[in-house]
């Protein structure tokens, strides 16, 4: 079997990651150990983010004339690649996150929504929380209103029920008219 047979899966393999990315980021593991880089797997898993550590001939060939071509100038020594399809600031929140503890882990480039980004870029997104969390403050504020007046107008009802004036149309209709 030739070389190139048997080095075609592999670049195919990593075509199909990078098929649909959101996120693709390239890292540096060296110096870890085992139990850092099971930890660092468990919680790239966790988060629906592949991750492979891959020749950079192999990668070289796969993002060869691509959109992801950029990232060919950082292959230099080991590299692992964390690929994910569903969420686009989930690798560099998970892999920075962790590099803080272990700080053998290198941050080299990434892929952002079809945009390169060098170390810095990287983690400059890991900052940024995910879209669920996104969506999850937008809701809050735009229900904080909501619920305070639902809660202002329950009391209005409360004291006419009881009897009682509201203190704010009291004060509305003993103040005098502006024109």
């Amino acid at each position: 079997m030739a070389k190139v047979e048997l080095k075609q899966p592999i670049v195919d393999e990593i075509k199909s990651n990078l098929d649909g990315a959101q996120a693709v980021v390239l890292v540096d593991h060296r110096g870890l150990t085992v139990a850092e880089d099971t930890d660092l797997r468990k919680q790239l898993r966790e988060n629906d983010i592949v991750y492979k550590v891959y020749k950079n001939t192999m990668i070289n060939l796969a993002i060869k004339d691509t959109d992801y071509a950029d990232l060919s100038k950082d292959l230099e020594g080991p590299t692992a690649m964390a690929v994910s399809k569903t969420d686009a600031t989930a690798p560099a929140r998970v892999i920075c996150k962790f590099a803080k503890n272990a700080p053998a882990l290198e941050v080299k480039s990434g892929f952002v929504d079809g945009l390169y980004y060098d170390a810095k870029g990287i983690e400059t997104l890991s900052k940024v929380p995910s879209k669920e969390e996104l969506l999850s403050k937008l809701l809050g504020s735009i229900q904080s209103p909501i619920t305070n007046f639902a809660r202002v107008i329950k009391q209005v009802a409360e004291q006419k029920d009881s009897g009682a004036a509201p203190a704010e149309a009291t004060e509305a209709a003993e103040a005098p008219a502006e024109a």
